[in-house]
């Protein structure tokens, strides 16, 4: 980072965007690992976990793409993001003196109401700041978000050790009710009005524009690619006699591996080969990935194959970001990163760690060279996302 560039991203809001981001995701960090364990002691099933977490699934991806689409009609990114994180805190505050099913669905949803629409409109904004990296470039607020969720999991655990699980929430609470009052001191980020119309017709608009479907498409089949190993990496490297505190290290280099290209590597990569090719690059880097945890568990093997996270998630987040920013209108660019996190990599998850169960039942390991084959699939896709 050269002085010039360090300097005009403060003037941007550089600093104000790493607030941002570091309470954003540090409260996710804090939250999300306890959250199924806080209701598990508070007396919901398993069954009853499993529908919630459906149901604030499903909620999300309604709330998305509509949040967005009204952040863009109405010019107020910031605005509705102050009002969906301090929705979030106060949900996840809410959760505190309940017990039950019927007690704790309420907070449950408002918390997903909550958390539908904060990462696509703090993109948005982001983006809009950053001026192509004029400015800033975004891969280093994001870097800095992910870093904060490491953090956050990590204090998490000396937080429960020493107060329990409760405590937990208190933070993640006011970390998101910190994120907030953040949030109203970004940059307004103002482009050009849309005029008055229903939100379909912005979906629509943007669903028409073939480079934004294929990107979006592409980032659906590499993410998704993700879910076998989300779900059962751990199952599979403990029940192979690796102890758990190598398994944690082993994820934690895929983790370092996503912050380094997010912070250096990923746009002079990019730069240099171009938003498709790093597409590409993403999608053999996954496919890569997952044949090895499908043939061995050698940890050294499985160490090295862990750092091709930082391409087969961080550069390819930072690819789609600069193709979806080169493909649709300014005016429209909240409800394109809605639709993109949430059809992209919401969607597409939920999907695939549906099949990932049944297909790691049936075959266990040799699974993941399913995952393999999907990740390749966005290949055909990397012709159409160049520019004609």
């Amino acid at each position: 980072m050269g002085a010039e560039t360090i300097s005009a991203g403060w003037r941007g809001g550089l600093a104000r965007f790493f607030i941002l981001y570091g309470t954003l995701y540090g409260a996710y960090g804090v939250l999300s690992p306890i959250l199924p364990g806080f209701l598990a002691a508070r007396g919901l099933s398993v069954e009853e976990i499993g529908l919630l977490l459906a149901a604030a699934g499903g909620l999300r991806l309604v709330v998305g793409p509509l949040a967005g689409s009204w952040a863009d009609r109405r010019q107020a990114a910031r605005t509705i993001l102050a009002a969906s994180l301090a929705m979030a805190g106060l949900a996840v505050l809410a959760h505190l003196p309940g017990a039950g099913f019927a007690q704790l669905i309420g907070p449950g949803l408002l918390y997903a109401a909550g958390t539908a629409a904060p990462a696509p409109l703090a993109d948005a904004l982001a983006l809009a700041a950053a001026r192509g990296g004029a400015a800033f470039q975004y891969g280093w607020v994001r870097g800095a978000g992910s870093a904060a969720f490491i953090a956050a999991t990590v204090a998490a655990g000396w937080l429960i050790a020493a107060a329990g699980l409760a405590a937990a929430l208190w933070a993640s609470g006011i970390l998101f009710l910190a994120a907030s009052a953040a949030s109203l001191a970004l940059p307004a980020g103002r482009t050009a009005s849309v005029a008055a119309e229903p939100p379909w017709r912005g979906f629509a608009d943007l669903v028409a524009l073939p480079r934004f479907r294929r990107t979006v498409l592409a980032a659906a089949l590499v993410i998704g690619a993700h879910a076998m190993h989300d779900g059962f990496a751990m199952i599979l490297w403990r029940s192979a006699g690796i102890s758990a505190g190598t398994a944690g290290l082993l994820w934690s280099v895929s983790v370092a591996a996503e912050i380094f290209v997010f912070l250096l590597v990923g746009p002079p990569l990019l730069a240099r080969i171009g938003l498709p090719a790093g597409i590409a690059v993403a999608a053999c880097a996954g496919a890569l990935r997952w044949a090895v945890l499908g043939a061995t568990v050698w940890v050294p093997v499985l160490a090295a194959v862990e750092a091709l996270h930082g391409l087969s998630f961080a550069l390819l987040h930072l690819a789609c970001l600069g193709l979806i920013e080169e493909t649709t209108p300014p005016e429209r660019r909240a409800t394109a990163l809605a639709l993109y996190g949430t059809l992209g990599l919401g969607l597409s998850g939920v999907l695939a760690t549906l099949a990932s169960g049944w297909l790691y039942g049936a075959f266990g390991a040799k699974a993941f060279w399913a995952m393999a084959a999907l990740s390749l699939a966005a290949l055909p896709l990397v012709p159409g996302l160049r520019t004609r």
